[in-house]
């Protein structure tokens, strides 16, 4: 398929960070109403909101984060966020995405943990009206930040369940902080009914991959260094644990360090609910039309596989089942006459 027909193609998106997937417009919109200089080019611009190509790691990708977080602290500037990423994917036809965002990182202009998650779901609730896609809100606790903060964020930002915010998620420092660190945040999260995706497998570390689906986690976001473990794979498929593919972003950090250490043909051979995400589309200068591009080269992935990876994506998406067979049914009559 053409890179127009893969744009074409209806798609889902369950790993997306709000952070890292702004439009350089919508950045320098941002940058206008706080008043702060950005680079006159967007070449420059670039510069400094794209990981380096030669990250050496995941600490020396999200370096890039600390550029963009002064950004986000207004309710105005995360509805304006918002509604900027789900019209990026609603162009490129992703039919349902799920955005990301830690509220810790956007109080320190005076918004309550609530107050930030509500300004963000208002966003996506903006651009659902003005575009033809669903759109949701995942809460990401750090894994760097004491577990009272991230219980806290859990606790403040529950009662908006079912309201845009669908779910949450741990993110950050995996390498000095593993998911066994965060057990106490994440049970917290559990017994307050918050279904929950985790970071894990970034780092060349498959324990904490191990460890999340331990604590009853159903998806995993990367997983990258299970791609040369069949027990961790198979504990995967046998849980129905759903991995978040991020391909671009795992070249980058290093957390692949070759095609042949990301684990997505050792995924689909054992039969593990994969789905195709982009992490974030500013960052790793990515779209999922262009992810699609590169599995199709790589990986000599198929129309039937797209589709295949889609409807894991709804499956796993934290929304209720008469919503996803609605979205299940838009994808099937997307993909007819690819099949």
């Amino acid at each position: 398929m053409d890179f127009d027909t893969l744009h074409a193609l209806g798609k889902t998106e369950l790993h997306c960070h709000l952070d890292g997937s702004l439009s350089l417009r919508c950045i320098r919109q941002l940058a206008k109403m706080i008043n702060r200089p950005l680079p006159a080019s967007d070449d420059a611009l670039r510069q400094v909101v794209q990981a380096p190509a030669d990250s050496e790691n995941l600490a020396d990708y999200l370096k890039t984060f600390d550029f963009v977080a002064p950004l986000l602290q207004t309710k105005k500037a995360l509805q304006l966020a918002a509604f900027d990423v789900v019209a990026q994917a609603a162009e490129e036809n992703v039919r349902y995405i799920e955005i990301r965002f830690a509220p810790a990182f956007s109080i320190s202009g005076g918004l309550s943990l609530s107050e930030a998650t509500e300004a963000v779901i208002e966003g996506l609730h903006q651009a659902m009206t003005k575009f033809d896609i669903v759109a949701k809100a995942l809460v990401c606790g750090m894994r760097q930040l004491p577990n009272a903060d991230n219980q806290a964020m859990f606790r403040a930002n529950a009662a908006l369940l079912g309201n845009g915010l669908v779910g949450g998620d741990f993110a950050g420092n995996e390498a000095d902080f593993p998911t066994s660190v965060c057990a106490p945040a994440i049970k917290t999260a559990q017994a307050l009914g918050v279904p929950l995706t985790f970071h894990a497998g970034e780092c060349h570390c498959p324990q904490n991959i191990a460890e999340a689906i331990f604590l009853g986690i159903p998806r995993i976001g990367h997983a990258t260094a299970c791609f040369d473990q069949p027990d961790l794979i198979q504990k995967i498929v046998q849980t129905h644990t759903t991995i978040e593919l991020c391909l671009t972003s795992n070249l980058q950090t290093k957390a692949a360090r070759s095609l042949d250490e990301f684990p997505y043909q050792a995924l689909k051979a054992a039969g593990a609910a994969i789905t195709i995400n982009t992490d974030n589309r500013t960052v790793s200068n990515t779209t999922l039309t262009h992810e699609y591009e590169l599995y199709q080269t790589y990986f000599k992935t198929t129309a039937a596989d797209f589709l295949a990876f889609n409807l894991n994506a709804i499956n796993a998406a934290f929304i209720p089942e008469p919503a996803k067979q609605t979205l299940r049914n838009r994808l099937h009559h997307d993909y007819a006459a690819y099949l």
